[in-house]
């Protein structure tokens, strides 16, 4: 059958396109691209203006402050 025809179930039948790029028009393809420029225009954005949303909402520690007994560093005299 051609692709496009109709079938004695009254549906339209579709030939497979296995393994094979489908035609796009140059709208779609222009369509497309805007919409991805549009969605990385916002991703980045956002991470510019509200990077705690990514990185977290809190200081990050001075690990130089922390004592060996918070590292879990035993003492000089154990064995």
């Amino acid at each position: 059958m051609n692709a496009g025809k109709e079938t004695t179930g009254g549906g339209v039948h579709i030939e497979p396109h296995y393994r094979q790029f489908l035609g796009l028009t140059r709208q779609q393809v222009i369509h497309g691209e805007l919409l991805c420029g549009f969605m990385w225009f916002c991703i980045l954005w956002h991470f510019w203006h509200n990077p705690d949303a990514v990185l977290g909402h809190f200081p990050y520690p001075d690990a130089s402050k922390w004592t060996d007994e918070e590292l879990g560093i035993p003492p000089d005299d154990e064995e």
